[in-house]
Formats: structure tokens, sequence, C-alpha cells
């Protein structure tokens, strides 16, 4: 009865060189530690949710694998507070996530008379809440879907608020231009809104402040020329590939990086991390961010 893509509830029966085990009634679950929510520490006999991942057919019976950092995992727990998804009648289109810190879930229905963020948020933010405690504070944002994907990039930048947008449909990328004062939120604490916002949305987002906008000296390739590692040829090629400054770095993931050529893994670690510092320092320094 426990199936993949399941949500269970059990108890921790003991731990295992970091690993939680967990009592499921029937079987025995494992919590390895990637799948564990960074902050979060059990004790035994405690009661534990998690998601299934995995079901491992082994000779001592089966192995169930399970992950509270998973999106899955904030997926279920949203069909089980809103039963307007477990009845279809809103459909969650996609969940990124950071586990322990934020995540973002974009929702939308084909009721005209459903107001789907509403539905998943509830009265008073009830439903929501319920979500948020049971991943301890991990902050929610709740997107509405759209076909129109200007709109629902700007959506998935929320709180912040957007100014305009420019499309570049051939290499899925957007320029998004935000008030000076929204800067700082719009890419968040180490590029973090403007990640989950890449990861939620598939396109790549280039935010800049109206100031930055207005001056057209190129500050993007500038900024990307900070980053260690980075010269002249290499920052063309980014450039090329739609990642116009040190902002879309640090918003971007490894794997798209690393499809760049000559770009390994290593490295476009690395310039993820370095170019999420030279952002940090200029918001602090209070000249928003150049992009």
């Amino acid at each position: 009865h426990t199936k993949k893509g399941d949500l269970c509830n059990g108890f921790v029966q003991r731990f295992e060189g970091g690993n939680i085990i967990v009592n499921l009634g029937r079987a025995e679950g494992i919590v390895p530690i990637p799948e564990q929510i960074f902050k979060e520490s059990y004790k035994r006999g405690e009661r534990i949710r998690a998601y299934i991942c995995e079901v491992k057919r082994i000779s001592k019976g089966p192995q169930i694998i399970l992950s509270r950092t998973h999106p899955g995992f904030l997926k279920a727990l949203f069909e089980v507070e809103v039963p307007e998804i477990s009845e279809g009648l809103i459909e969650i289109v996609n969940v990124s996530r950071e586990s322990g810190k934020r995540a973002k879930i974009s929702v939308r229905t084909r009721d005209k008379d459903i107001d789907p963020v509403g539905a998943c948020v509830g009265m008073r933010g009830a439903r929501v809440q319920s979500v948020v405690q049971e991943l301890h504070g991990e902050k929610i944002d709740i997107v509405p879907y759209s076909e129109d994907q200007a709109k629902y990039v700007c959506s998935a930048l929320s709180p912040a608020k957007v100014n305009r947008v420019l499309v570049d449909e051939e290499n899925r990328a957007m320029e998004v231009i935000v008030p000076d004062d929204q800067l700082s939120l719009a890419i968040g604490k180490n590029g973090q809104n403007v990640r989950l916002a890449v990861k939620l949305t598939g396109w790549k987002i280039d935010v800049k402040s109206e100031t930055t906008a207005a001056s057209k000296a190129d500050e993007g390739y500038k900024s990307l020329l900070q980053i260690p590692g980075v010269g002249e040829a290499t920052a063309e090629r980014l450039m090329n590939a739609g990642l116009k400054s040190a902002a879309m770095i640090a918003a971007a993931d490894v794997e798209q990086l690393a499809a760049i050529p000559g770009v390994g893994e290593k490295t476009a670690a690395i310039w993820i991390q370095e170019a999420g510092k030279i952002i940090d320092q200029e918001s602090v320094a209070g000249k928003g961010v150049p992009s």
C-alpha cells in the first residue's frame, strides 16, 4: 500500500549514520541525509511525515526511500490541505523549492468561479500555514500560472513588482525591469527569488533596475568580467547563450551553465557562487544590481 509519490506518516525509530529510520507500521522507511531538511532534527519516537520517492525491492522486503526535501513533498502537502486539488479542480503546474528556505508553486484552474491562488492560501491563510508549519517555516509563494509567459514570469518574481518585460523567445530569456527599490526583493538573498522563478517558469530571467536599464553602457558584460575565471571570450559566450549578467549567472543552475561548450559542472558551480557574492556586495552597497 506504500507507493512512490505518496505521503506517509510514521515514527522515528532510530538513526543510522545520520539517516533517519522510520517505522511506517507494516514497513520501514529511510530518510537519507540528502532528503532531510537542513535545519530539522528529530528525536526517537517523534512523528514524521515524508514523501515516498522510491520503493526498492530487496531480499528482506521493500526498502522505502523517504524525502522531506523533494518538490513532490510540497505538492503532496497541498493536495492534502486543498480539496480542490485532490478533486482535480485546481492543477499544480510546477513547484520549485530550496528546502527549508523558500519555495514557489504555480497553480491554475479551468473553472472560472475558482480563484486557484486564494483556494491554496485558504481563509486567513489557514491552508498555506498548515503546509508552512509542517515544513517548519519554509516560505511559500503561490503563483497564478498564465499562458502569457511574460505575465507568468512577472507573477513568479512576486512579491516584487515588475514595470516591464522584454522577451527573447529564441533563447527563452526575459529581461525584467523593476523599480529601483524593488531590485533586491526581485533578486532575493543570494539570488534565491529569481533562481526559484527561473526553475518554476523555465525561462532565463535577467532582472534590471530602471536606473540600470536606462544607462546604455553594457553593465551586464562588465559584471560578467568580475566573476573570477571569466575573461572576455567567455563573457561573449555567456552573452550569446542569453546569460547577460552576473545576476543571471547567480540565478542559473549548474546544468544550464554546463551546457555551454567549454564549461564543466565544477566551473559552473564556482561561477554561480562567485556571481552570488558579487550581487550581494552590490545590493549592500545600495547601488542596485547592475545586470
